[in-house]
């Protein structure tokens, strides 16, 4: 498939007299698609029941006319002003018990079930207008699910609905006890409409109570998203996509993706790299314009399997984009630098070497009024053209010079889960115990080696075309992935394996994998000034577990602990600093006769089927296998 490049655009911004020209200058940038529409229920419905679709009819005919491929999104993520006249009790509530109130966006409960049922009214009304149209050549459902921290809700209708949830997975109050071990502390319930959320209790609340309202949250973006998709396929045979975020784990994206065709995500890396993503204040200093140069990477891979939980694919993933790529500063960040020349163009390409259909500039034109007025777009308020525009020509021209570059499989996997992220978060044990973390600084040695990393989920199956698997921090192996991880070389832990689907801790101890004699006796977490070192000169950082078991020691701390052991199965003991990772990986990769490259700082490797991809995230030139690649460079050759 063509890789290809959009825009995002709010035709109801501007005068109407403008947006053919606007269309037109798409084009001549190179630009095949448009998304439109997603935040414009106001201007859609502007009293309840009165619909105006004349001028996104226009705007359709306009885009489509001059050649563009249309996204429409649906616009729930910003319920217009009447209908909280109309559902007073829709707001989410945060959870100190306070509304989440109007004036921005998402400003809705996900349990609520009458705005459920005007989400459902207004997708409909899309559907049915525009679902045969032939510019509309996507969908996009709602936006950014979880931005604001929107997902979890403690409102009366998240009550309500919670109850029911548990009273469907349990089935009857002393199951429920049972599993929750409500024994402690005499909070044993008679009844499921007793048990209410758990937030505002006097210390910390039961941590299986914690998980399962966070699976039900979870549950409740999935059929939020699941009812849209429902009344779009009744009307239109286009492909369906939701934006999802960066660093956003409180709902289950696999779960989601399985309805949608194609997965895609915003990616704001250098407003990331401030607001999302930990590093010392030299290296955020010195990737300040940059981005973390792991960081896309990661979430490019995560998102193309999400795409493969619903979309069409291959052996290496399913359909993914990005929707929203950031073209110069933003508004939100607690610092908007401007990037680099060069990196929106290298941040399109390193989407297109990791298997994007498509990359799409937000925005067009910079807005000149209201919350998003300082973020950067690819022209600006006065309609001359920002520096991101020539970059994004020269990637549309670059498209049509290189031949076509299909995603391969990689020879690493990472086992990602996101209820294992629910798992620590209700049950952290150390304040700095994140499991995007842990999965992110696996993934970070992965890259610095020059690995090809494919994420997959904790139901993927059979790992045996991999050269090796990473599985750090999965709370509860299924039977299937314990049996899968036996029979391959694998890296687990820490922490993997050593809770139940209830946080409780199993009889015999964990991790409980065939093939591996090793149980974790005792965790400890550090403060981060804290480290365990180690006979080779590293330490871990953050966690530490204590095994007992009769398994080859592969490596020890420096008081005699077993710091990973086993053979083709392996579970490390703790949580290693980058030092001790990139030791792991070379060990690794000697083992199973991978190439490790011990990469130069801020230098990426990206292998797809025919081509090499080296992107140079520093601020200097980097001198490679006999070739420059400048400071926010590309460069690719075959391989």
């Amino acid at each position: 498939m063509k890789r290809t490049l959009g825009v995002c655009y709010y035709p109801e911004h501007w005068p109407e007299d403008i947006w053919a020209d606007d269309a037109a200058r798409m084009v001549q940038a190179g630009l095949s698609w448009v998304r439109i529409g997603e935040f414009a229920w106001q201007r859609l419905e502007p009293q309840s029941g009165v619909m105006d679709f004349g001028w996104l009819d226009r705007a359709i005919d306009v885009l489509g006319n001059a050649g563009l491929k249309i996204i429409l999104g649906t616009p729930t993520a910003t319920p217009p002003r009447w209908m909280l006249d109309k559902h007073p009790d829709m707001l989410a509530i945060d959870e100190q018990g306070r509304p989440r109130g109007f004036g921005s966006r998402r400003h809705y409960c996900f349990s609520h079930q009458g705005f459920r049922a005007e989400s459902k009214r207004i997708t409909r009304l899309l559907a049915q207008r525009y679902g045969s149209k032939e510019h509309i050549q996507a969908w996009q459902t709602d936006n950014e699910y979880a931005c604001h921290d929107t997902t979890r809700s403690y409102s009366y209708a998240a009550t309500e609905g919670f109850q029911h949830w548990l009273a469907q997975k349990y089935q009857s109050p002393a199951a429920l006890n049972r599993a929750w071990g409500n024994v402690f502390w005499s909070m044993d319930y008679d009844d499921f409409v007793d048990i209410g959320l758990p937030n505002l209790t006097v210390t910390e609340p039961n941590h299986p109570h914690v998980l399962d309202f966070y699976r039900y949250s979870s549950d409740m973006v999935v059929q939020f998203n699941r009812e849209q998709v429902v009344e779009i396929r009744a009307h239109s045979a286009a492909p369906i996509i939701h934006n999802y975020m960066g660093r956003e784990t409180s709902f289950d994206h696999f779960k989601v993706g399985a309805d949608l065709d194609i997965a895609s995500w915003d990616s704001y890396p250098i407003g990331f790299l401030s607001d999302r993503i930990e590093g010392s204040p030299e290296h955020k200093r010195r990737f300040l314009r940059q981005g973390d140069p792991d960081n896309q990477a990661f979430h490019h891979d995560l998102y193309r399997a999400v795409g493969r939980a619903g979309g069409a694919q291959s052996d290496a993933g399913g359909r993914w984009w990005v929707m929203e790529q950031q073209p110069g500063p933003v508004n939100w960040a607690p610092y908007n630098p401007a990037p680099l020349p060069g990196m929106a163009r290298l941040w399109a390409w390193e989407a297109f070497a990791h298997g994007a259909e498509t990359v799409c500039y937000f925005r067009w034109r910079q807005a000149p009024f209201a919350q998003e007025q300082m973020h950067a777009g690819l022209l600006r308020t006065d309609s001359a053209d920002a520096p991101a525009l020539a970059e994004a020509l020269q990637v549309s021209q670059e498209i049509n010079a290189l031949p076509e570059v299909g995603t391969a499989r990689a020879d690493v996997a990472l086992v990602f889960d996101y209820e294992s992220a629910w798992a620590w978060e209700a049950q952290p044990q150390g304040a700095d115990f994140d499991q995007f973390r842990l999965a992110f600084s696996a993934y970070r040695a992965c890259r610095r080696a020059g690995l090809n990393v494919d994420i997959v989920p904790p139901d993927c199956g059979d790992l045996s075309a991999y050269k090796f698997t990473l599985a750090p921090g999965i709370m509860h192996l299924s039977a299937p992935l314990r049996a899968a991880l036996a029979a391959t070389t694998a890296l687990i832990g820490p922490r993997t394996d050593t809770k139940t689907e209830h946080l409780s801790i199993p009889t015999p101890l964990g991790p409980n994998v065939p093939s591996l004699n090793a149980s974790v006796v005792l965790t400890e977490s550090l403060p981060p000034d804290v480290g365990v070192p180690l006979e080779n000169g590293g330490k871990f950082v953050h966690w530490r577990e204590v095994l007992e078991g009769e398994a080859p020691v592969q490596l020890r701390t420096n008081d005699g602990h077993a710091a990973i052991i086993g053979d083709k199965l392996r579970y490390l003991a703790g949580w290693p600093d980058d030092a001790t990772w990139d030791m792991i990986l070379r060990d690794l990769c000697a083992d199973v006769g991978l190439t490790h490259h011990a990469l130069p700082d801020g230098l990426r490797l990206r292998d797809t089927e025919t081509h090499r991809f080296v992107f140079n995230y520093a601020p200097e030139p980097i001198h490679w296998n006999g070739t420059e690649i400048p400071a926010a460079g590309v460069h690719w050759q075959t391989l």
